[in-house]
Order: C-alpha cells, then sequence, then structure tokens
C-alpha cells in the first residue's frame, strides 16, 4: 500500500500476465474460505480498490450471502444476506460499473460518514451453465476509480473464480456428504441404543438438527384428523401438546402417499394453522413420515427461516432418518412390553414377584426417612381343593377374580402382587396398621360381593405387617410377618 492508501498495481501488460497464476492458485485453495482469500489476494494484485466482497447466490430462493468482505486490507463483518433481485450484476448476470454515486448503492454499505462511502463500484458475475451462482465487487472511495481495463480483469478473475467455486462446491458437497453418512450412521447406533420411547424421540428431534441446515425440527402424531406435537427442539421449540387440525394437502401427501411434503415457503401458506404461526411464521418446512407397523405413524419435521431451504439431498436424508426413528421407535416399544411381561403376572395380569421385590425396596428405603408402610398378605382357603375337584381350569379363573377384587381397591400410589401360587400381596404406603384393617375389611366386602367367587364359596385369610423404625431390619422381615399373621389367621379357621 502507498501512503495515499492504494495498492501498488503492476503495469498492464503484467496484470494481463498474471491472470495466467490465478488459476492454479485458486485449484491449489483447500476449502472455500481459503478460496475466497484467494479471490481476494489475486484481486488486489491487478486492481487497485478500498473494498471487496464475494456473495454467493441462490437463484431458487433469490438469496445472496456476502462470504468474505474486505475493507482497506482488513476483514469486515460477513453472512449477510441480501435480496438478489436488489442487485443489478444478479439480476442481469452482467457486469455493473458506477462511477460516480452520491450515496450508497448497494445495501451492505454502511451509512457512515459521507467520506467513508464508495464513490465507485465495480461488480461482476460468476456464471456457471449460464446461471448466476456468486458476484466479485470491489469499490472505492474516489469516483472514476475504475477503467474499461478493471472491468474486464475483474471479469476474467470471476471468470476463473466461477470454475474454481463450482469444483470446490462439488468437492465439498462430497465431504458433507460423505460426513453426513458417517453421522447418519453412528446416528443410527445412537437411537438403537435408546429403549426408552421419549428418549428415542427428542433424539431424533436432535439428529435432525445435526443434519440439516436447520432451525427446528420435531416430531407430531396424528388422530382422528389432528396433528399433536410429541417432542419439538431448536431456537423456538413448539410446546409439547400443540394440536392442530391437518390440512388436506398435509393429510394427502404425508399420511396417506407416505411421502414428505415441503412448504417452500410458509407466510404465503394459507393451510398454516394460526396456533402455529408463533413459532412457524417464516422460511420452509417439511415433513417426512414415520411408518410404524406398515401405516403412518407420525413425522418428522424440520423447519428454517429461509424460505425454499430444502433440497432433494435435505430431503433424502430427512427420509432416512425417519426410517431409522421408525426401527428405534419400534425396539423401544418392544423393550418395554417385554420389560412389561418380564414384571407382570401371565395369569392375572398383576405385578409378579419381582416387580413386588423391586417395588418393596423403594417403599422400604422410603420408610426408613420417615415414611408410613404396611404390607397385607391374602391366602386363597383351601385352594387346592379347587383344583384337585373343579379343575385347573376353573382354579385360574379363581385367581384371576381374586387379583381383579385386589386391583379394583388398589389405589395409585400403592401395589397388588401376585406373591405366588395362591398368595397375593398389598403394598400400602403412606398407611398405618388401622388404615391396613379398613382395606382388609373393604377387600372383603369385594370378595363376597363377586358372583363367580360367591358362588364357589371362596374365602381368603390374610395378614398386616407394619413398618417399625428400629425394629423392622429389611424388607425380608415384613413379609415374614405378614405370612405368620396371615397363617395364625387361618389356624383360626380350622
Amino acid at each position: 500500500m502507498t501512503s495515499a492508501g492504494h495498492a501498488v498495481i503492476s503495469p498492464l501488460p503484467e496484470r494481463y500476465r498474471a491472470l495466467l497464476d490465478i488459476g492454479a492458485t485458486f485449484l491449489g485453495s483447500s476449502d472455500s474460505s481459503d478460496l475466497y482469500r484467494a479471490i481476494y489476494t489475486e484481486t488486489a494484485k491487478v486492481i487497485d480498490f478500498t473494498g471487496f466482497f464475494v456473495s454467493l447466490y441462490d437463484a431458487r430462493s433469490d438469496v445472496a450471502t456476502v462470504v468474505l468482505s474486505m475493507v482497506d486490507g482488513e476483514e469486515a463483518e460477513s453472512g449477510i444476506s441480501y435480496r438478489g433481485c436488489d442487485s443489478e450484476v444478479l439480476l442481469m448476470g452482467t457486469p455493473t460499473a458506477i462511477e460516480d454515486q452520491s450515496g450508497p448503492c448497494v445495501m451492505l454499505f454502511p451509512e457512515d460518514e459521507e467520506s467513508d462511502l464508495p464513490r465507485s463500484t465495480l461488480s461482476v458475475p460468476l456464471l456457471c451453465q449460464n446461471r448466476v451462482t456468486a458476484s466479485l465487487t470491489v469499490y472505492a472511495r474516489r469516483p472514476d476509480a475504475f477503467d474499461p481495463d478493471d472491468v474486464d480483469l475483474l471479469g476474467r478473475i470471476a471468470d476463473v473464480a466461477a470454475v474454481a467455486l463450482e469444483n470446490m462446491r462439488h468437492v465439498e458437497e462430497l465431504r458433507r456428504r460423505s460426513s453426513d453418512a458417517e453421522k447418519l450412521e453412528e446416528i443410527g447406533r445412537v437411537l438403537a441404543s435408546s429403549l426408552d420411547f421419549e428418549e428415542v424421540l427428542e433424539r431424533v428431534s436432535h439428529a435432525a438438527m445435526d443434519l440439516l441446515p436447520v432451525d427446528g425440527a420435531g416430531v407430531w402424531t396424528h388422530e382422528n384428523g389432528c396433528a399433536s406435537i410429541r417432542t419439538s427442539v431448536g431456537e423456538v421449540p413448539i410446546p409439547v401438546g400443540t394440536t392442530w387440525a391437518l390440512s388436506d394437502a398435509l393429510t394427502e401427501v404425508v399420511i396417506r402417499r407416505a411421502k414428505p411434503f415441503v412448504t417452500e415457503d410458509v407466510s404465503s401458506d394459507e393451510n398454516m394453522p394460526d396456533n402455529l404461526r408463533p413459532f412457524v411464521n417464516i422460511g420452509s418446512a417439511i415433513s417426512t413420515p414415520i411408518v410404524r407397523g406398515g401405516r403412518v405413524w407420525g413425522a418428522l419435521s424440520a423447519r428454517s427461516h429461509q424460505v425454499r431451504r430444502f433440497t432433494e439431498y435435505d430431503v433424502g436424508m430427512l427420509v432416512r432418518l425417519a426410517g431409522q426413528a421408525s426401527v428405534a421407535l419400534d425396539n423401544a416399544e418392544l423393550h418395554a412390553s417385554v420389560q412389561a411381561l418380564s414384571l407382570t403376572d401371565a395369569l392375572t395380569g398383576l405385578p409378579n414377584r419381582r416387580h413386588l421385590q423391586l417395588h418393596l425396596e423403594r417403599e422400604f428405603a422410603a420408610a426408613g426417612r420417615g415414611r408410613e408402610l404396611v404390607l397385607v398378605m391374602f391366602d386363597l382357603d383351601g385352594f387346592k381343593q379347587y383344583n384337585d375337584t373343579l379343575g385347573h381350569v376353573v382354579g385360574d379363573q379363581i385367581l384371576r377374580e381374586f387379583g381383579a377384587v385386589l386391583a379394583l381397591e388398589n389405589r395409585a400410589m400403592n401395589l397388588v402382587a401376585r406373591f405366588g401360587g395362591d398368595e397375593f400381596m398389598s403394598v400400602l404406603s403412606e398407611s398405618d396398621a388401622d388404615a391396613a384393617r379398613g382395606y382388609q375389611a373393604r377387600i372383603y366386602t369385594r370378595l363376597k360381593a363377586n358372583p363367580f367367587l360367591a358362588a364357589h364359596g371362596v374365602t381368603v385369610s390374610s395378614g398386616i405387617s407394619e413398618f417399625t423404625p428400629g425394629e423392622t431390619q429389611c424388607v425380608e422381615d415384613l413379609i415374614q410377618a405378614a405370612d405368620r399373621r396371615m397363617y395364625k389367621t387361618k389356624a383360626t379357621k380350622n
């Protein structure tokens, strides 16, 4: 740079010769950020300017984004987006030069002191297969800063840069797809390792955020023409339980045809429910079905603040993720079923002895901290006689009916379980012996009122044991005390 603040530019013939080396420099860049800086560095060698920026352009969404901005040799703010239709070079695909402007012509220029505003601006498009994919812009604070040779030079740089950018785009797309494939494989392992249904939903929503450039994701399920949020993550998550009526279009595509549904511009979609607009009012959205058991169970959705955001590749990734979610949900449900079966008595449907033991250990620990605990043991009188004289089918029905009597009298905080054979146990939390005796009396009343049990003259004996601080040392002490008192009661009947 000279003392006047301008770069020392080589004579014109040397400037054109420098173009021969630019292609190799661009193609030697390791990533897109490195390439943008190489474009700036090579441009600065042949053109004198104050400021420089590169904008990438997505014609589908009409959004241009500044990926590198340099002012006086220092990197300035990038990531700024603007509409392509507001830029003549992006709109027309031809170079644009302004020799002397009185005010900012591009929205990126800050409205600082007038002396800092550009007076001359030169912008050229980068074309790929006759499509504008980016633009290079240089500007100066003095008028008439750029001559026809500068326009020609910048255009030639843009031509070489366009090829380099397209090559880099392909390379980074391959890298991204390879990385996404690895991520998807890892996500599949993580999902498969989760055996909790709701945890799977949460994980698959976060996975969508990791895989796709989105601002939010979640899972919804449907029933009777309405959808309901099961889980939601992102900048502004939709509250779980939020419901809305499904539109005909969404129902037809996602639920009936089991295909992804993409909303290109949420703001113009008349089918968007009003109660969702506070969360999804701008940008684009996609929903892809989660199929379980041959039917659409729900959908995995993602949303972006940017309109027309989703490519076919994004849709494909979300479809694959939804497939993994389906398998993981089935696994979680199967695990829950197996877990329930392992803790449930197959004959009566009550918790089995293993379940009872786990529950008693928790309640015993709580009793040690001061909570009351009482057990009531029940035994069917003369049950062997029913099996011997009426057969095991009737005997099994007697066990089921008595189990149902206990279940009817059970509170949510308590547990009734089949202890084994014809013995049953009720665990009464936050109850004392008097409350247990009242419960005992209610069971006897229900037993007599049961038509099947009454018809066969079924009676039961029971015993109560109460947790006593300092005396009850373990769960087995409680069980044995209830068992002894139950057999003592039975003995008085003989």
